[in-house]
């Protein structure tokens, strides 16, 4: 996959410079073990993978947005970083870009832009695999449709499989049989009464209504 020259990765050695400098000062930088290496410390493993999902029109507005974390804390910021990462990916052809300290995969659909969002340190195939499962997913609860129009009509099952992906940050499933499988037992399945099925469908809605918020 082609990546956008205008956003390059952030080289992994950059953050020994503090450390060094430290070093020279007879100190260590935050964090830093006494026999560790400036620069050579194994990052520790997280499972908060995903920092955002969400999903603009042509013109770049928001119709659907999660957020893991407090990287944009206001609903103005988030907006505000969904606008410039649709200037700088709508006219591409790569799926991958760097920017912000931050690693973008995305993928269009007619009038749509999908989006998931990591660190820069994150695994790209694991965002892609995401990226790859949030898509076919759709693709079934929109009936093969994925296009504003029937993403707008299903907002609430668009957002059930948001769920089904990922919480808090967390990748629960990546594989799109599975997240529809879950997706029809938490609307359709038999066992549910109608209050229970209006519960999980008026969530769904608050949701919507959140990310919305201005």
């Amino acid at each position: 996959m082609q990546r956008p020259e205008a956003w390059p990765r952030p080289h992994p050695g950059e953050g020994a410079a503090a450390e060094v400098a430290a070093a020279a000062r007879g100190g260590t930088a935050p964090g830093a073990g006494a026999t560790d290496p400036p620069g050579l410390r194994l990052q520790e493993p997280s499972l908060y993978t995903v920092k955002a999902i969400f999903i603009l029109d042509n013109d770049g507005q928001r119709l659907l947005a999660k957020y893991y974390d407090d990287t944009f804390p206001s609903i103005k910021e988030q907006k505000a970083f969904e606008k410039n990462v649709f200037n700088k990916t709508n006219r591409t052809d790569s799926e991958i870009a760097f920017f912000g300290g931050m690693t973008i995969v995305y993928k269009s659909s007619i009038d749509l832009f999908l989006y998931v969002v990591g660190s820069s340190q994150e695994n790209e195939l694991m965002l892609m695999s995401v990226l790859t499962c949030l898509f076919d997913s759709l693709n079934h609860v929109l009936r093969r449709n994925i296009e504003k129009r029937s993403l707008v009509e299903n907002m609430d099952g668009a957002f059930l499989v948001v769920d089904e992906i990922v919480d808090g940050g967390v990748i629960l499933e990546n594989d799109p049989q599975q997240v529809i499988q879950k997706v029809n037992f938490r609307v359709d399945d038999s066992g549910l009464s109608e209050q229970s099925v209006a519960q999980v469908l008026q969530s769904a809605k608050e949701q919507i209504k959140w990310s919305l918020l201005k």
